[in-house]
């Protein structure tokens, strides 16, 4: 894998290592996750976070266990780092760190006290809802190490403050059960029991969101490091508090074997190719420890469906999964209902309100079998498959169906926003695109012939699926090509003087990037032509990926900044989208275009924001700052699936 290693230069400068996030996820949807610096930007970092029922409804639980030196000369130095909301660093325990690394996809700290040098290790115990952290003397000695554990019980979406109830920390052998949810272990725990007020997260602050919260001090645990080699360790777990889990450095040594597995398992074709798999290993998850899903990124989301299907062929056939991905396209199956396939229960309620997810789900189906030539999970699915073209054409929820004039796609009813781009400010979509846009109708067109093919290969009549094919590619080459020498982004679209349903209606011709879906997919209507890509990529490529719309618009918004309402509003209106790198090369790559230097910023990326990850977003406007999920599926999954497919 990539080396990523930083020195004191970037450790000690908090701006530099607070910017850049590590995560270790367990595997059933929970993780620890944290920052270089050791401070906790988000509300979201902490040393134990636990899955609920959806990955989504996580819980936090351990929030940090401050390492603090007795030398023996007497002195006390503290080794942690917390702001808070005064403003004030305290302690700063990142001015002594000397070297940080993610080795096998966990993180190491080296902090230098003088001639004394102290390591730390974290793992997750794959599978399972535990943490260990393991402290190790390099140099010096003998020391006395203590560790404060800061601990809360909450929605991972909010804060608890002081002025509510008082944790319930229950003493046990080796530690405390904190809430009756999670258990601490190690050596030398002394009870404690006091609020530590006003801690303060950066990021939440940046996001327009409540920054602060109170943490409490359950406790410390406390050992002796005598010589070089000597550890100090502490677990902490959730779930069945009776079943103790390994010793924390077994936990460290298994977790950091499964990861070289993991990457073996891949045969990655070089070091980033390596990094990615590992990164794409993070999103795929046993949900209630049985059923495969996908978290689409960390630390808010749980599982949409259109971000996993977008993400299949990357997070499972390119990464040796294949019979996991089998058992995730089956049960996704079963949650089809009239033609339309779940999109989530992150909100507590299964919901179906995508027009695109179902045609992903479409691709998805298709490239397992074309890859893995398992032609059974084809035939096994083929009838729900079917089902779905069926409720297409005669029509399902929010106006989803086929015109039968031209054969195309259309979508749309008041309040919704069907498509990817579907950022609401206060309950109203910023881009509905109403109609029928471009990526849909392409995914439609590819979902008829990748379903004819599998309905060949059952040795059934595909006759009817090649005609409305035929029809849907007539009409999409007639329609979409634009005066502007790339492809209306929606056509019959309502006039923007018209309400929706109202007489007007008028093809949409703005720059935005989903017109790649017209010519990177495997049965794209459209053939690339490189005028064509170059006018598309003057006016989106950046870096890190297309742009969501052209500068040249005038509702482009560069910076990706502000609170909620800001953010959701330039969501779609500028920002740029890692994942989109993936149709842009593929486009590319059929237009028989060079894509050679195509990698080298988003490569670079792995070591800026989420470490050994790609980031959901960034800023239209360079130097193009990444935003949103510094670890998200789609964004990993594609940029592996494309590399790949050029090596």
């Amino acid at each position: 894998m990539i080396d990523i290693q930083f020195g004191p230069q970037v450790c000690g400068d908090l701006t530099s290592a607070a910017s850049r996030e590590w995560l270790v996820p367990d595997g059933v949807g929970g993780y620890a996750m944290g920052t270089v610096a050791g401070l906790r930007t988000r509300r979201y970092h902490g040393l134990l976070v636990v899955p609920g029922e959806t990955p989504a409804s996580r819980r936090v639980g351990l929030v940090s266990l401050d390492p603090a030196v007795t030398l023996p000369s007497g002195a006390r130095v503290r080794l942690g780092t917390h702001e808070w909301s005064s403003g004030d660093v305290d302690p700063r325990g990142f001015e002594l760190l000397e070297r940080f690394d993610l080795v096998d996809g966990l993180p190491r700290w080296r902090w230098r006290i003088g001639a004394v040098v102290i390591e730390r290790e974290l793992a997750m115990l794959p599978g399972r809802s535990c943490v260990a952290v393991v402290h190790r003397l390099v140099a010096g000695g003998p020391v006395r190490l203590e560790l404060s554990a800061a601990c809360t019980w909450r929605d991972a979406h909010g804060e608890r403050r002081a002025d509510g109830p008082t944790p319930q920390v229950e003493a046990v052998a080796d530690g405390a059960v904190v809430e009756g949810a999670y258990r601490l272990a190690g050596p030398g725990w002394t009870p404690e029991g006091q609020w530590w007020l006003g801690a303060h997260h950066r990021e939440e602050a940046n996001r327009g969101l409540q920054p602060d919260e109170d943490l409490w001090y359950a406790g410390r645990f406390t050992g002796e490091l005598e010589r070089p080699g000597d550890t100090v360790s502490v677990r902490a777990w959730a779930g069945q508090l009776d079943e103790e889990p390994p010793p924390a450095a077994e936990i460290v040594a298994t977790a950091r074997r499964r990861n070289r597995q993991v990457v073996e398992t891949a045969r990655p074709a070089d070091r980033v190719d390596a990094t990615l798999a590992l990164a794409a290993d993070a999103f795929v998850v046993r949900t209630g420890g049985t059923a495969v899903d996908v978290v689409a990124g960390y630390p808010w989301f749980g599982a949409w469906s259109r971000d996993t299907m977008i993400s299949y062929e990357g997070l499972f056939l390119c990464t040796g999964r294949a019979d996991e991905g089998r058992e995730l396209l089956r049960s996704y199956a079963a949650t089809l209902s009239e033609g339309m396939l779940a999109n989530t229960a992150d909100t507590g309620r299964v919901e179906y309100n995508t027009v695109d997810g179902t045609l992903w789900f479409l691709h998805a189906v298709s490239r397992h079998v074309t890859v893995t030539g398992d032609t059974e999970l084809g035939d096994e699915l083929l009838p729900a498959l079917r089902t779905v073209v069926d409720a297409h054409v005669a029509g399902t929820r929010y106006g989803i169906g086929v015109d039968p004039a031209d054969g195309l796609l259309a979508q749309g009813a008041p309040g919704t926003a069907l498509t990817w781009m579907d950022a609401r400010v206060y309950g109203v979509p910023v881009t509905p695109r109403t109609g029928k846009p471009v990526e849909v109708n392409a995914l439609w067109v590819n979902g008829l012939a990748g379903l004819a093919e599998l309905t060949e290969l059952a040795g059934q009549d595909a006759a009817e699926l090649w005609r409305r094919h035929g029809q849907a590619i007539a009409s999409f080459r007639d329609r979409y090509p634009a005066p502007g020498g790339w492809l209306h982004d929606v056509l019959d679209a309502p006039a923007p003087a018209y309400p929706l349903g109202g007489a007007a209606l008028h093809d949409d011709d703005v720059l935005r990037p989903n017109q790649l879906l017209a010519w990177s997919l495997p049965f794209a209507p459209l053939e690339p032509d490189e005028p064509t890509l170059r006018r598309v990529a003057a006016g989106l490529l950046t870096p890190l990926g297309p742009r969501s719309l052209s500068p040249d618009s005038p509702e482009f918004v560069g910076r990706h900044r502000g609170g909620p309402a800001e953010r959701d509003g330039g969501y779609h209106q500028g920002t740029v989208w890692p994942w989109l790198l993936g149709p842009y090369v593929d486009a590319c790559r059929r237009g028989k275009m060079s894509v050679d230097d195509v990698f080298v910023g988003i490569e670079a990326h792995l070591t800026e924001y989420g470490l050994g990850s790609v980031s959901e977003t960034a800023d239209g406007l360079a130097p193009h700052t990444a935003t949103g999920c510094p670890f998200q599926a789609w964004s990993v999954a594609e940029l592996l699936r494309v590399r790949r497919r050029g090596q």
